[in-house]
């Protein structure tokens, strides 16, 4: 307790981090989902969505997508391509396409994004080391989907040499905000422009193009799913539960997950509502302790108020398995074959 000239006692702090706690647990959220007067609902959307936008600004400006495909190799029921495609005039994207072998028609395809890690090389299952499950790139492919599964920035062949004491996530952000861009953006940009590779695909319906993620691909997958209506169905594993639950623990958050003064003026259920009436399928680890529980259960209660409003209460589905902070699938992949089709049409 330090003692001012005046007489007057106060306390003193050093810490940073002490700081950033005491404003979140003092931040109440601006405008928030009026989950509990679903007549509000319609007009408040708009709001956030305006809201939401701004914060998201500047898109990058689109160029010709310059596809190039291998001829691919063959794995476990499907052929796995490597694909490039430009979504900047100094940006191109490695991806990995998974094609079913017995794909003859248009059906359902899936965008998987990685979580942090290696890339999109351990959802493909071409990292050993991984523990089960993992792959839910390639088990998407097993199950008939085609699936294009993308290397985010600073991940897999995009991550850029780094001193021992720099992560990379968080230099880029230093880079870009100097710049005025936001990473969390571009690399939605990116996820974008992946849809449209996905679409111009001669065995894609895109009707029935879904997005699945975890961990980080799990932000990507909820802010792709809000921003762009093609995504007809989504899965976001170990992410969903509240910023103000998850910003609690030290080093959780990552240069490419945030956006420019997002406390307070958005929350996980906010951008769920963006989806909603679309299927939306959330799985959260019971013990996890990066995106707790007990803030994905508040905040599916909340948004589910939503989508039974809209008349769609069996589009939303919460899976909360026994575990921590990892990729489940158990009911995922049946949800994607329920809500996209097991592959070609008719198939």
């Amino acid at each position: 307790m330090a003692v001012s000239a005046s007489g007057e006692q106060h306390e003193r702090n050093f810490s940073p981090w002490f700081q950033v706690v005491t404003r979140l647990l003092a931040t109440e959220e601006s405008d928030p989902l009026p989950d509990d007067a679903p007549a509000e609902f319609t007009a408040w959307r708009k709001r956030f969505r305006d809201r939401f936008d701004d914060r998201l600004a500047p898109w990058p400006v689109p160029v010709p997508l310059r596809t190039e495909i291998d001829d691919g190799v063959a794995a476990d029921g499907y052929r796995r391509h490597r694909v490039v495609f430009d979504t900047e005039d100094t940006m191109s994207v490695p991806a990995y396409l998974l094609v079913p072998d017995l794909r003859e028609s248009p059906g359902s395809a899936v965008l998987a994004v990685h979580g942090h890690g290696p890339g999109k090389s351990r959802i493909c299952g071409l990292e050993p080391d991984d523990p089960p499950g993992a792959d839910y790139a390639a088990e998407l492919a097993r199950r008939g989907h085609v699936v294009l599964a993308p290397d985010m920035r600073c991940f897999g062949e995009r991550l850029d040499w780094n001193p021992e004491d720099h992560y990379a996530c968080d230099t880029n952000l230093v880079h870009q905000v100097m710049a005025g861009w936001s990473p969390l953006t571009q690399n939605l940009w990116d996820c974008r422009r992946a849809l449209d590779v996905l679409a111009d695909h001669p065995l894609v319906d895109p009707d029935r193009m879904g997005v699945v993620g975890f961990s980080y691909g799990g932000t990507i997958s909820l802010f792709l799913a809000a921003v762009d209506p093609r995504v007809a169905s989504a899965v976001v594993s170990g992410y969903f539960s509240s910023w103000s639950e998850a910003h609690k623990m030290p080093w959780n958050m990552c240069g490419s997950q945030v956006l420019p003064g997002m406390l307070g003026m958005m929350e996980h259920a906010d951008i769920g509502a963006l989806i909603a009436p679309r299927p939306l399928f959330v799985e959260t680890g019971r013990e996890d302790p990066l995106f707790p529980v007990s803030g994905a259960e508040q905040s599916i209660g909340r948004l589910r108020r939503v989508y039974e409003y809209l008349g769609a209460g069996d589009r939303l589905v919460h899976e909360v398995s026994d575990g921590e902070h990892q990729w489940y699938g158990r009911g995922a992949y049946g949800f994607l074959a329920e809500h996209l089709g097991p592959g070609a049409a008719g198939g």
